[in-house]
């Protein structure tokens, strides 16, 4: 949302850092607006109010896929781009751990506050673009939301997918949403809009990341989403 002009080539660290950076800026300017841009000022209520309306579209309607005849309490799952912890806390309420990472220390201190009555919940900043801060155990069910749309380096975004890969157990689901439109258009260095991915594109992703695509919603809407389930590794 800058008018900031952007250069026509970065490089990956370059533009990690202006990720770090940027949302930094726009956590202390308006945190939970620019998590949630429907409102320009939100109280607590109305904040954590709306991530459990999004935890119980996204997650509560899916608990088939999501959960595999598991009990969601002893699972343990992973959240990319937790903000400042509008959907960390309500999935805290659903499961007995959730591992979240941010780009932004400023997003991850809000998220940690929000979350510190909550100790199944563990609230890391990242680099940007892997999960190596996240203890490599085996998890359950991974899920971003209103992240990847942000980010304009497919190489970024496929590394996030692989990081996934890694951490899941065989068969365990990542559950994520992308840009679809694919008529977006998006620039090196640009931090809010990110790069859109058609249908096919997302299925060559899931099958270079060793992932069964099984399910789209979405396709060619801002808010694409995937169903991405984890193979055993050959």
């Amino acid at each position: 949302m800058s008018n900031e002009i952007t250069p026509s080539k970065i490089t990956t660290d370059e533009q990690l850092e202006k990720m770090r950076r940027d949302w930094d800026n726009r956590a202390r300017q308006n945190a939970r607006y620019f998590v949630d841009t429907s409102q320009t000022s939100w109280t607590d209520d109305e904040f954590f109010a709306s991530g459990q309306r999004a935890i119980e579209e996204d997650i509560l309607t899916d608990m088939t896929n999501i959960c595999q005849g598991k009990d969601p309490a002893a699972m343990r799952v992973v959240e990319i781009g937790c903000g400042a912890g509008r959907l960390t806390r309500p999935l805290s309420n659903v499961f007995g751990e959730v591992h979240a990472v941010d780009v932004s220390g400023e997003m991850v201190k809000r998220a940690r506050a929000a979350t510190a009555d909550r100790p199944g919940v563990h609230i890391y900043q990242n680099n940007g673009c892997d999960l190596s801060v996240i203890p490599p155990r085996e998890y359950d069910f991974a899920y971003s939301a209103i992240v990847f749309q942000h980010i304009a380096s497919r190489e970024i975004i496929e590394s996030y997918v692989r990081e996934v890969w890694r951490l899941l157990r065989p068969g365990a689901l990542f559950k994520f949403q992308v840009q679809g439109d694919v008529n977006v258009q998006t620039h090196p260095g640009d931090t809010w809009v990110g790069v859109p991915y058609s249908e096919a594109q997302a299925r060559a992703l899931a099958l270079r990341c060793g992932f069964e695509p099984r399910h789209f919603h979405g396709v060619g809407e801002q808010y694409f989403w995937l169903w991405f389930f984890k193979r055993a590794q050959q």
